[in-house]
């Protein structure tokens, strides 16, 4: 298995980045709260990854810090929740904003999530009330503090936001909604992502 990738950043196209370790090519998909801590193109990075090996691929997830690897690896293992719906979560609030949600039992801030209905966001609180009732949580640092870096692209920064959050779990409509409500003007993709997501999980 593939723990710790260090490498220099090619592509960033969240949720979707491409890293280069000595000529070979990762492609890793990243919750949008490790996105806001990467480096411009052509820097290094180092990322703590899981790898999810199924019949027809093997996927690399690619965190900036070992409680975000920590944090998915125990949300896959609850019933109903898979990588994809584990990457959305960590995308819309970091791994102490979820741990606080859990831990003061507020479901409706998860329900806020893309692919989170009332029962599943009860199932977590549930299964994972016990696990994480004393874990410590750094609330001086949320989401909403990251600085965003840039992102190559020839598309304009609204559109690639907007097929961010689809890819994410978003429907087209809503993501195109949730983008309108922030003031775009000389924002990068990440920054317009980042207040979306804000806006929607504060809504």
């Amino acid at each position: 298995m593939i723990g710790r990738i260090c490498g220099k950043i090619l592509e960033k196209q969240p949720p979707a980045l491409l890293v280069d370790v000595q000529g070979v090519g990762y492609e890793i998909s990243s919750p949008m709260s490790t996105f806001y801590q990467l480096p411009n193109l052509g820097e290094v990075v180092t990322l703590h990854t899981h790898m999810v090996v199924r019949e027809d691929a093997q996927l690399l997830y690619g965190f900036a810090s070992l409680s975000e690897r920590s944090l998915f690896r125990i949300l896959i293992k609850i019933s109903g929740v898979g990588p994809k719906l584990a990457l959305t979560i960590l995308s819309g609030m970091n791994a102490d904003e979820f741990i606080i949600c859990v831990q003061d039992n507020d479901a409706a801030a998860l329900v806020r999530l893309p692919g989170v209905g009332k029962k599943t966001a009860e199932r977590l609180i549930i299964e994972l009330r016990d696990k994480l009732k004393d874990q410590p949580v750094n609330v001086s640092s949320p989401v909403s503090t990251g600085s965003a870096s840039t992102i190559a692209s020839a598309s304009s920064p609204v559109s690639d936001a907007i097929s961010a959050l689809i890819a994410l779990g978003y429907k087209a409509p809503e993501a195109s909604r949730m983008v309108r409500v922030v003031d775009t003007n000389d924002l990068g993709t990440e920054e317009i992502i980042r207040l979306s997501l804000q806006a929607a999980v504060n809504k």
